[in-house]
């Protein structure tokens, strides 16, 4: 079927690039723009608890304001602040009142606004919406933030804004332009890798180009989709498409063209080895790539919105990165034929096989020592998954000297951390009945009781069937203690504590987050495993056998533990983190699981392809790992160097992640797929493809042994 398909597009190049063409400028036209999503109790299933609070709240308090961020004031020596200073904030809070500015319906302080100690003082920013996350809303924060100065200019205090959409500001303008700085990183390794190994400008230029339409198709489908086909899809995975269609397209892309160059080397015309290229790589790339959408779909089992969002999205992004790679580049390079490694020459001769071959000898001839170093050295660098910590507190990994970061610290100073972000709780009469304002007070003395954290007084609904109360904690809303208390004795107390007739719903920032986390470990219980079982089904397919499925899954578990547990080890251990973002697992799980397995499944799929040929295991190891370790290395060094520039990112979110991914594709690449699955495969000998039989391959297409091609990543070639 893949000769077919490959034949059909360097039949009709041009016919084929032009329907690419257009499928691209139609989609870019036609495909409705993708929307962001930042509300994460939007990602939430409706039965979870802060989910039906925030229901609640908006329909028994529709016009409650709510401050999108807090103004923080302290003396610039720190001392106490006098009537003057107190007069002075009154004074800056009424002229960035007066300002006008977009978003911003008031900004108001108060003499209860002032702590205890009489160090910090308060005013509130409230927006004419209720989403913290909007656009005009930062810039407005932004423009408030230099409007300030001059009010403050000859009095004594410092002035600092913080709170949700001032601390999203500053997230953003830390991150820095994060899409465009993977995307031009990408686009240098991608050059600057391929020029070196095939020294060629035209096959160093040409993948971006094609990936790049592959992009614009891709986006245009999944914003369709979205659109009619009844799926959440956030504009926000811009980011990690360019990271998936440029991983795995240069993946398909430099699987194909290590066969077409070999097929050119024995002195068979353009169109004949790029058809026999795709002929004999196609159901690799087909697997590879069905293994990945497999594991990407198997988010639709997720109970998160958010993750659920990303799985079509990715899968359709695979999806169309397969059939470029089946079509579309074929077509491409059979048009270019031989020129296309122009101006080297060197492609016509056979290449030295430097480490790539003395590794493939090792390996053949002491399988048992090399499965258990690298098995050895990846349990190792496991073990530290037992001391992983998630946490939720973005804030927490951002560069201290930003102002939203300094604002929460001085804040802290005289009130409480959860001052700007108090937890809701929402007692609510049931079948239709009001409250009496005595079940209210006696309430909301149990709670003051508990000792969790300071209860601000009810305030009930014009209706009377509902009362809201706050709960201010001594921890910030999204840090692991808050998550901790709520989902814990809060609750527990907030139920208890409910009088005869009423039920009661815990919300707010830290209620949610204790939501997400408990729907992020259910999913971890079912989305992985239900993604293992996928990929297993379809590397039997691809390698008729029940047996190599299994070591295969238990190598890529392992990786996955190796990948997790040295960002421990670094992040935790040695730089003293309290903990790693709690997205962390579902991003190595994307990345390193997924995508990572493209390397698994081009090696096993060489190894059968050699023993289908008469080599004994030995023998079929040499020649899978000399054949395969340029494919390899070249794809795994691209795709970790473009996770690798997040570590130059002040955001320490994303120096972990970049980390994690980076290191994870490199132990993928290096240590298993090159090292441990063959060795293993080696020490099964035959068994490994059990029930097939490791007979010669007799089929009518099958070609004789072709002598080795690539180069190891030093040699230039």
């Amino acid at each position: 079927m893949f000769g077919r398909v490959g034949r059909s597009a360097v039949r009709h190049p041009w016919l084929t690039i032009l329907v690419w063409v257009i499928a691209a400028m139609g989609t870019a036209a036609l495909a409705p723009p993708l929307k962001p999503v930042s509300d994460q109790a939007e990602f939430l299933p409706s039965h979870y608890e802060s989910v039906r609070a925030g229901e609640l709240q908006e329909r028994a308090f529709p016009q409650q304001e709510q401050p999108a961020s807090v103004m923080v004031f302290r003396r610039d020596d720190n001392g106490t602040l006098t009537e003057a200073d107190l007069a002075d904030v009154q004074k800056v809070a009424a002229g960035l009142d007066k300002a006008g500015l977009d978003k911003i319906k008031k900004v108001e302080t108060s003499p209860q606004a002032v702590s205890p100690n009489r160090e910090i003082a308060l005013a509130s920013i409230v927006a004419t919406t209720k989403d913290p996350y909007n656009a005009d809303l930062l810039d407005s924060i932004k423009e408030m933030r230099e409007e300030a100065k001059p009010l403050l200019e000859g009095t004594a205090l410092h002035m600092g804004i913080t709170g949700a959409s001032a601390t999203t500001l500053d997230t953003l303008e830390s991150s820095g332009d994060t899409d465009a700085m993977i995307m031009m990183a990408t686009l240098v390794l991608i050059i600057v890798l391929l020029a070196a190994i095939f020294r060629s400008p035209l096959i160093a230029i040409l993948p971006v180009l094609v990936i790049t339409l592959v992009f614009v198709v891709a986006t245009g489908l999944i914003s369709t989709a979205a659109e009619f086909g009844g799926f959440q899809a956030d504009s926000s995975i811009g980011s990690i498409l360019i990271v998936v269609l440029f991983g795995v397209g240069t993946d398909y892309i430099l699987f194909l063209l290590f066969r077409y160059r070999e097929f050119l080397r024995q002195g068979q015309e353009p169109k004949e080895a790029m058809g026999e290229a795709v002929a004999r790589v196609g159901e690799t790339i087909a697997s590879a790539a069905g293994a990945v959408i497999a594991a990407f779909l198997a988010l639709l089992l997720s109970s998160l919105g958010m993750l659920r969002a990303m799985g079509p999205s990715l899968a359709i992004s695979v999806a169309v990165t397969l059939l470029a790679a089946l079509t579309l580049v074929p077509a491409v390079f059979s048009l270019l034929g031989a020129k296309a490694f122009w101006p080297s020459k060197a492609w016509r001769r056979e290449p030295r096989h430097g480490l790539a071959a003395r590794t493939a000898s090792l390996t053949a001839r002491r399988p048992g020592l090399v499965a258990a170093a690298s098995g050895g050295l990846l349990a190792v660098l496991a073990a530290g998954v037992l001391n992983l910590n998630t946490v939720f507190d973005n804030a927490g990994s951002l560069p201290k000297n930003l102002e939203s970061v300094q604002a929460a610290e001085a804040l802290e100073r005289g009130f409480s951390a959860g001052q700007t972000d108090p937890t809701r709780i929402f007692l609510e009469a049931e079948d239709g009945g009001k409250l009496e304002r005595s079940q209210v007070t006696a309430y909301e003395k149990e709670l003051s009781a508990a000792g969790l954290g300071q209860v601000t007084p009810a305030v009930l609904n014009p209706e009377g069937d509902v009362a809201q109360l706050g709960v201010v904690l001594k921890h910030k809303p999204d840090s692991t203690q808050a998550i901790d208390v709520v989902s814990g004795p809060l609750r527990d107390v907030a139920h208890e504590a409910a009088p005869e007739g009423t039920r009661v719903l815990v919300g707010g920032t830290s209620a949610v987050l204790a939501d997400i986390q408990h729907a992020t470990n259910r999913d971890y219980s079912v989305v992985f495993p239900a993604a293992g079982i996928a990929i297993m089904v379809i590397l039997g397919l691809l390698l008729r056998s029940a047996v190599a499925p299994w070591y295969l899954m238990l190598a890529v578990g392992l990786g996955f533990a190796a990948t997790l547990g040295s960002t421990v080890w670094l992040f935790q251990g040695l730089m003293g983190e309290a903990g790693l973002p709690f997205t962390l697992p579902v991003i190595v799980y994307l990345f390193v699981v997924a995508i990572g397995t493209d390397y698994n499944i081009l090696v096993v799929a060489r190894l059968r392809e050699e023993v289908k040929r008469g080599n004994a295991p030995a023998q079929a190891v040499r020649q899978a790992i000399t054949h395969s370790a340029s494919t390899i290395g070249t794809a795994a060094v691209i795709l970790a160097g473009t996770f690798g520039v997040l570590l130059l990112a002040q955001n320490s979110m994303l120096q972990q992640m970049g980390f994690a991914v980076a290191f994870g594709i490199l132990l993928t690449a290096f240590v298993m797929a090159l090292l441990l699955v063959p060795a293993v495969t080696t020490l099964l000998g035959h068994r490994t493809w059990w029930p097939g039989r490791a007979t010669p391959d007799t089929e009518p297409e099958a070609a004789p042994e072709p002598p080795a091609q690539e180069p190891a990543l030093a040699q230039r070639g």
